[in-house]
């Protein structure tokens, strides 16, 4: 099955350790499978869309949506360089939450969704909601998400020690925290 034949893998990106983590993934799912590679990145106005209709200022949606296009390249450089993932790809930037957005691309039973299923605290399942999840309950094609790297979290140990002013040695990280 060649792209030509219309598999595509579907990946979302934001440009966390989470989505490049699942960028890398999707492009050896698009290579082993020898389908197009989609990366999407997700984009709202910057007041949302119900603040953008009872506002009477002039709308900064193109700025919007010229970041979001910078953000998906720079995630796709960061996670490739100049060389690229070494499929044929393409990058799409859509307006809306991150999980309908995919879902809307990611429409054909023959696609694969990969997402990043990163770790979150109890807070943070509160207050945003895991767009792995709504993709997983939402999909109409397969869904892949990718855990979290183990670099992910003595990142965030690391972060959080230093946000604390607690002592941190930076040894720790060549010894692997040891």
């Amino acid at each position: 099955m060649g792209a030509a034949e219309g598999r595509r893998v579907v990946v979302g990106v934001s440009g966390s350790l989470g989505s490049l983590a699942a960028l890398h993934r999707a492009a050896d799912e698009a290579r082993r499978d020898g389908a197009e590679l989609v990366a999407v990145l997700a984009w709202e106005p910057p007041d949302g869309e119900l603040g953008r209709r009872h506002t009477l200022v002039a709308s900064s949606a193109p700025d919007a949506r010229r970041e979001a296009r910078d953000r998906l390249l720079a995630a796709l450089d960061a996670a490739f360089g100049p060389a690229g993932p070494g499929v044929p790809w393409r990058g799409l930037v859509v307006r809306g939450t991150p999980g309908r957005a995919l879902l809307r691309v990611a429409d054909r039973d023959r696609d694969l969704l990969v997402v990043g299923a990163g770790c979150r605290g109890r807070v943070r399942r509160a207050l945003f909601p895991s767009v792995a999840r709504y993709c997983c309950a939402h999909a109409a094609c397969a869904v892949l998400a990718v855990p979290p790297s183990p670099l992910q979290s003595e990142l965030t140990s690391v972060h959080r020690r230093i946000s604390l002013r607690l002592p941190f040695d930076t040894r720790e990280l060549a010894d692997g925290g040891s």
